[in-house]
């Protein structure tokens, strides 16, 4: 079993709630190794909640690393994709930036998450007689058709 492994099976382990769960694993060959574990939450995970978890792995991890590390358990932030459909779910309702493989991008609110695709109410410019004008339609993106998508966040 390789670090990553690792690293996923501790973590995973030493959730305290169901409703938190692992989003990803980094792990950089660079000396110092840097260990990074994201955690989210279905109703948000806390500085504390990560702190224990860091505890945990970082005990076990002492015995398995020989060679100096760090480990940082934190959630994702705005520029860290959405991965998992858990992920999709949480965020109903917000805006997304979803980034096709066909490299389009759709950009709307995210209004439903199925099995294998998502729906979307995207805002999309018609262009007519009367020239441009935006208006939203329900598109479906299969999770196979995206690269990568991210919360937006609107300040205004």
């Amino acid at each position: 079993m390789d670090l990553k492994e690792k690293i996923t099976e501790l973590t995973t382990a030493n959730l305290a709630d169901p409703a938190h769960f692992l989003v990803d694993v980094i792990v950089s060959k660079h000396k110092p190794m840097k260990f990074t574990v994201i955690l989210d939450g279905d109703n948000g995970i806390t500085i504390d909640d990560c702190a224990n978890v860091s505890r945990a792995v970082n005990n076990e991890l002492e015995s398995l690393v020989e060679d100096s590390y760090s480990l940082e358990v934190s959630t994702p932030g705005l520029d860290h994709p959405l991965k998992l459909k858990r992920q999709f779910e949480k965020n109903k309702g917000r805006k997304l930036k979803v980034h096709r493989k066909d490299k389009s991008i759709v950009l709307g609110a995210l209004q439903q998450v199925e099995e294998d695709k998502i729906l979307i109410e995207a805002e999309v410019k018609e262009t007519g007689k009367a020239g441009k004008k935006i208006e939203t339609k329900t598109m479906e993106i299969p999770f196979t058709e995206i690269e990568k998508a991210f919360v937006t966040v609107s300040f205004k």
